[in-house]
């Protein structure tokens, strides 16, 4: 267990069934944002509510492929945002794009399958090897760390739009700050179940602060005061609009593509380089989930059993919603806020998230949560993954060269932003930050063996000294 971290609920632990519910409530908040952001962006039709339910589906395939040991929840990936994309290039019609938006998702899941395959017979000494806590510490921290600039986004977000201001926008500030505060008063200060639930007092006090804003507003008829956008009510979405009905329903016109097979070669090339970047930060996300519980997840139930449960729960996502998802560093962040690993707490997530997405009053009341008060509980979010990373370099000596390059690397060009794109492919910041973070520390490997020998040679001369003096 780490000694740092007290957990309220351990993985196998089973909270009573109202404290339940909330607990589950809590997640979903913490995944939902970015859940649905993901269809939004790629428009052409795409469902929130439907990628909300295939989250909630890939999450239970997930779980049952790590036998209810790995307690984390699968959302939209925001990093196949480009390959989607692809899907829709050249002008195909709907039924034809989303068909593309399945064969995608299942290239890579192929890819997370494949690698499933070749741990489950290699086993993951070469991952420690190749990523140790040197590497994979301050690769975690980039993950919050790059996020920190959609946090602060959210904060100052020009009201209900949700969109930059030309400068702080200081009522949305506000209740961010609000939601902020009262979070980390309900978390340190709070007494047994209060203390658990942060997020959702945050977000509460937040909310109703943005509500008593956008009433003013709304009487005043100033428009700067209107943090929440309560015409989405007038939109309600009451079933999901799943992607395989979309995908299997059209009459195809594969002429519009040219030659298919030249489309499912430009599906493939989109999607599965992006699917290796992904497993990067599938290793990261499980290395800091395991500080957290005091357990490799790695080793039980096996990186072979998560990318498996990874891999195919993106699949089954995809196919209900669209979107390939991947494990939330904002669940891991959860987890760690309220002390809950407890795995029963992530099922009950994801059925509420299967259950929410055909209630189409209450995923709407969720939508209207202000940006500027998901940003409040971001700030907590987001800082806490960054955290968990840097303590996972506790036990580095950073008065050595080698450890310092590596570690300085990696937080250089993570916080610098460095990303690279060759065409429909990107190559995300935390990915950059960790192909090269792993290549510093390979060129640094033989330094570190000739240091490390000559310093077991030269307690090997002091200690036979000793005993010389002795005599």
């Amino acid at each position: 267990m780490n000694k740092h971290m007290e957990l309220a609920y351990g993985v196998s632990d089973k909270p009573k069934f109202p404290q339940l519910i909330v607990f589950a409530l809590q997640q979903l908040l913490a995944i939902m944002a970015a859940t649905i952001a993901v269809p939004a962006i790629i428009g052409n039709g795409m469902s929130p509510s439907a990628a909300l339910f295939g989250a909630g589906v890939g999450t239970i395939v997930y779980l049952l492929l790590t036998k209810f040991k790995s307690p984390v929840f699968l959302g939209s990936s925001f990093a196949f945002l480009g390959s989607m994309a692809a899907a829709f290039a050249g002008g195909v019609s709907m039924s034809v794009g989303y068909l593309g938006l399945l064969i995608g998702a299942a290239f890579a899941g192929l890819v997370y399958v494949v690698i499933a395959i070749i741990v489950k017979f290699c086993g993951t000494g070469w991952i420690n090897k190749l990523m140790p806590a040197v590497v994979i510490g301050p690769t975690v921290a980039i993950i919050g760390l790059s996020l920190a600039g959609n946090a602060v986004g959210d904060l100052v977000a020009d009201g209900a739009t949700k969109t930059a201001a030309s400068g702080a926008n200081y009522v949305a500030l506000a209740c961010g700050l609000v939601t902020l505060i009262v979070t980390i008063v309900c978390s340190v200060y709070g007494k047994k179940f209060l203390k658990m639930i942060p997020f959702v007092i945050g977000i509460l006090a937040g909310y109703a602060l943005a509500a008593l804003f956008t009433g003013i507003g709304a009487w005043a008829g100033v428009d700067a005061l209107k943090v929440i956008d309560f015409s989405k009510f007038n939109s309600i979405q009451w079933y999901p609009d799943f992607s395989f009905i979309t995908a299997f329903s059209g009459n195809y016109n594969f002429a519009e593509v040219g030659n298919f097979g030249a489309y499912l070669g430009t599906i493939a090339v989109a999607y599965i380089p992006v699917a290796f970047v992904v497993f990067a930060e599938h290793i990261a996300d499980h290395k800091n989930l395991s500080s957290i519980i005091g357990t490799d997840l790695l080793e039980k139930p096996g990186l072979h059993r998560t990318l498996l449960g990874d891999g195919i729960g993106s699949m089954a996502g995809a196919f209900f919603g669209g979107c390939p998802n991947t494990t939330y560093g904002e669940s891991v962040g959860c987890v760690a806020i309220s002390g809950n690993a407890s795995v029963v707490t992530i099922l009950c997530t994801a059925i509420m998230a299967i259950v929410i997405s055909f209630i189409g009053p209450f995923s709407t009341f969720l939508s209207t949560i202000p940006g500027c008060v998901m940003g409040g509980v971001c700030v907590a979010l987001y800082g806490f993954i960054a955290v968990s990373g840097l303590k996972m370099i506790q036990d580095v000596d950073l008065n050595k060269k080698h450890n310092l390059y590596v570690v300085s690397t990696i937080l250089v060009i993570g916080v610098g932003g460095l990303n690279l794109n060759f065409g429909k492919i990107t190559i995300t910041t935390v990915a950059c930050a960790l192909i090269l973070g792993i290549i510093v520390n390979l060129i640094c490997a033989s330094y570190k063996k000739k240091y490390e020998a000559r310093k077991a040679a030269e307690a090997e001369t002091e200690k036979e000294a000793e005993v010389k003096d002795a005599e």
